[in-house]
């Protein structure tokens, strides 16, 4: 997350800086003019420039505290690690006065009920919480996880929302979180990019009013009847919808294994999950960024296709965003085989088109970072995303894959918390128990089609190297 972080405030700020270029420009040329007024178009360019200056200043601080945080936390973490493994697991134990309640929530310093290395284990609880042993209940158990869920309350400074299950599940320990991020974010870098919003609760559906057309104004002659023009208005919606997944593993397992195997499950679920969101953003029918109705379509048909002949038809889908949604990209998204398509590319000296950080002599794009999945790169002035859930298998060949340029900031991605439980019942015949993780989502990708521009044709067939 904290890359991530630093990726958007990097680009907020080129964007800011942008826009104080725009803003200076337009103040100077009225005072070399001598004017003391600006005309209606520059006093316009000069609302827009600023309007744009605040609402990039609001989300930069913003970002900017996160990250602080971000990084107190990693720091506080590594001291707290540097101090534990010099120590012996303590045992478990009850704060003085504490009945599980809310005077034993965490505070301070005081250590998470379930922390990576700790006396605990969340889905041996979350276990033993629906096991009956002895007539009842483990009673200790229970008292950790509702001390747990009052922690996260706490730690996430927000309302989890735990009413839509029947209460046998619980939000996922901070620690496993925290490593869900770099795990979830390696496999939705596009579900990533848009903007995302907490899912409201208790709603099978999210509805946006938008403005189908809109007002009108005209030159009025003297006493002329003024412009009337009734805007007319209707709604885009997204569905909610279940994404999940479980895992059945003997009772052994939980009962012998040693007392920690939460991150050894929640690893392979969630980066599954991760990755399920991201195709679900990019590629679900009707609703997915590459299906969704009224985007811009640039196509790119070549039997023989060269990184040069992309390239316009990149500027192409560009400069249609800019035309047709009055604002700019903000990112490019691709496959990591069509950026290394690009990496590839000699020109007629043999010198490779794309050079680190676009240094080379007439360069046309620069990479900065060798990995596979993320922010690579820079492309025409807009940051590069590879991707590798970019589908493929599309065109008539179905080989073909797609570049994804967009308005990020336009396409709305509405989460809730990852949650999950473990059922006993069904798998009794087996003596085995059954860990289910899941998580509810809505995506309107649909409110600007003209925010999202997407290149396609037979010159992005599998690439030859």
């Amino acid at each position: 997350m904290l890359e991530q972080i630093r990726a958007r405030l990097r680009e907020l700020l080129t964007q800011r800086a942008d826009a104080q270029t725009s803003l200076d420009g337009v103040i100077a040329a009225a005072g070399a003019e001598n004017r003391t007024d600006l005309t209606a178009d520059e006093a316009a360019a000069v609302t827009d420039a600023r309007s744009k200056i605040q609402a990039i200043d609001a989300e930069v601080e913003t970002l900017t505290a996160r990250e602080a945080e971000l990084v107190a936390d990693a720091d506080r973490r590594a001291a707290a690690d540097a101090v534990l493994a010099g120590l012996p697991t303590p045992p478990a134990a009850v704060p003085a006065g504490g009945t599980g309640g809310v005077a034993d929530v965490r505070v301070g310093s005081e250590e998470l009920t379930y922390r990576r290395g700790g006396p605990h284990s969340y889905f041996r609880d979350l276990a033993k919480s629906r096991l009956e042993a002895g007539g009842s209940y483990d009673d200790e158990a229970v008292a950790r996880l509702r001390r747990h869920g009052q922690e996260m309350d706490v730690e996430l400074r927000a309302n989890m929302n735990r009413t839509d299950g029947t209460g046998g599940e619980f939000v996922p320990p901070l620690w496993l979180m925290e490593q869900y991020v770099p795990l979830a974010r390696a496999g939705r870098v596009t579900a990533d990019l848009c903007r995302k919003l907490p899912l409201p609760p208790g709603t099978d559906s999210i509805n946006l009013p938008k403005v189908s057309t809109g007002t009108a104004t005209a030159e009025q002659s003297d006493g002329g009847s003024v412009q009337k023009t009734d805007m007319t208005t209707t709604s885009v919606s997204g569905a909610v919808t279940t994404i999940a997944g479980q895992q059945v593993f003997a009772i052994q397992l939980l009962d012998q294994s040693p007392i920690n195997f939460d991150e050894v499950v929640f690893a392979d679920l969630l980066a599954d999950l991760a990755v399920k969101v991201d195709t679900y953003v990019l590629n679900k029918a009707s609703i997915g960024i590459l299906n969704v109705s009224g985007i811009i379509s640039v196509t790119y048909t070549d039997a023989s296709p060269t990184v040069p002949e992309l390239y316009p038809k990149v500027a192409d889908a560009k400069q249609q965003i800019d035309t047709n949604r009055y604002l700019p990209a903000q990112a490019i998204v691709m496959h990591p085989r069509r950026w290394a398509w690009h990496l590839a590319a000699l020109d007629s000296s043999n010198r490779p088109l794309v050079v680190p950080n676009g240094s080379g002599y007439n360069a046309f794009a620069g990479f900065t970072d060798t990995r596979s999945q993320g922010v690579v790169g820079e492309l025409q002035g807009l940051p590069v995303y590879v991707d590798p859930n970019v589908p493929t298998n599309l065109g008539a060949g179905t080989n073909e894959d797609r570049v994804i340029l967009a308005r990020f900031d336009d396409l709305f991605l509405y989460e809730g918390s990852v949650r999950s439980r473990v059922l006993f019942e069904t798998d009794a015949d087996t003596l085995s128990v059954r860990l289910q993780v899941w998580e509810y989502l809505a995506f309107i990708g649909g409110r600007l089609p003209k925010a999202i521009a997407v290149v396609s044709g037979t010159g992005l067939v599998t690439p030859t190297f």
